[in-house]
């Protein structure tokens, strides 16, 4: 027995290899898509270190950007110092003299550091960072089903069953994008939320109004492409054997589409400044990776370690897709 399971992971093996490295791969994109793949850091005096430990930190994700502070423990300085979370009238108040031994930092949430960066953006004319990749953020988990499906059909190694597979799974995300944004309302709700978010701190509804009706068409266009790409690949995948390849090697390349992706629009957001800010500075490309410096504030951008699943995926699909390829050549896939 030990023998049999020893043999299944040699390279003699090479379906039951490709499809367990295909597996791990989608595992590891799934998670991805929940996990925070990049984090960004502004530090400056007015934020001390033993007060903010990690500056003021966002977190981005495939579908939005989120809050990367964390709540001060109990009897630190910013614990004590620093309000974590303003009162709302359904906040319960207490007494601090009669309820002095209450523990009111429980439950406390850290300050909100998207807010905090755009609060600071905003002085030299940047806009709000939810204005960034309108379209791709509420279209990314269609475009993971899209992956997803792609991948089974490559760990796939007869022709119609894979054809099967991918026609089943395109189907139901093409259903499930079109029941999302167009019958639940999700796009014009997603519209309306983005030119609200725009309008946060520079009143110019005509100028608004045109991006909200840019994203609105351009998220039109990408849902038909993708209509489109899913025909073209269940016709490639028909027709050319060799096309089964790009099953694999687009999910493969999310990686390097996230940072070209994150690399363009950290361009738009800095030679995009808008000119009430209040203090002026020229267009400047913000750092992708690494530390820079922007008037009195350092910078940190960095990968987070959902970045290291979309390495897993790329390290391995590479082999799988090497393994099919030699399958082909020598007659042993279809």
């Amino acid at each position: 027995m030990f023998h049999r399971k020893i043999s299944m992971l040699d390279t003699r093996n090479p379906k039951f290899l490709i499809a367990t490295l295909t597996g791990v791969a989608l595992i590891a994109m799934i998670a991805a898509y929940f996990a925070p793949i990049w984090w960004v850091s502004l530090t400056a005096p007015n934020y001390p270190k033993d007060a903010f430990p990690d500056g003021i930190r966002i977190h981005f994700h495939f579908d939005g950007v989120y809050n990367g502070c964390k709540a001060a423990g109990a009897g630190t300085r910013m614990a004590n110092e620093i309000i974590q979370k303003d009162l709302s009238h359904d906040d319960e108040r207490y007494n601090p003299i009669l309820d002095k031994n209450k523990k009111v930092d429980q439950g406390a949430q850290g300050l909100d550091c998207v807010h905090e960066m755009n609060t600071i953006n905003h002085y030299v004319g940047m806009f709000p960072i939810a204005t960034g990749a309108p379209v791709e953020k509420p279209l990314a988990k269609f475009f993971f089903a899209f992956f997803a499906t792609t991948m089974l059909g490559f760990a796939v190694t007869g022709k119609k069953l894979r054809l099967g597979v991918l026609a089943l799974g395109f189907v139901a995300t093409a259903a499930w994008m079109i029941t999302d944004q167009y019958l639940l309302g999700h796009l014009d709700a997603h519209v309306k939320a983005y030119m609200e978010e725009t309008g946060t701190f520079f009143r110019e509804p005509e100028r608004i109004k045109a991006w909200g009706d840019n994203v609105r068409w351009i998220t039109h266009v990408v849902i038909a492409g993708l209509v489109v790409a899913m025909v073209v690949v269940l016709a490639g995948v028909a027709r050319m054997q060799n096309f089964q390849l790009l099953l694999a090697l687009l999910p493969a390349l999310l990686p390097l589409f996230f940072l070209v992706t994150y690399a363009g629009w950290l361009w738009f957001f800095g030679h995009n400044l808008h000119p009430w800010g209040a203090f002026t500075v020229k267009p400047f490309m913000p750092t992708v990776f690494g530390e820079g410096k922007v008037a009195q504030f350092s910078t940190y951008s960095y990968p987070n370690w959902g970045f290291a699943l979309l390495v897993l995926m790329f390290v391995c699909l590479v082999p799988a897709l090497l393994l099919r390829r030699k399958q082909l050549r020598e007659g042993q896939a279809e």
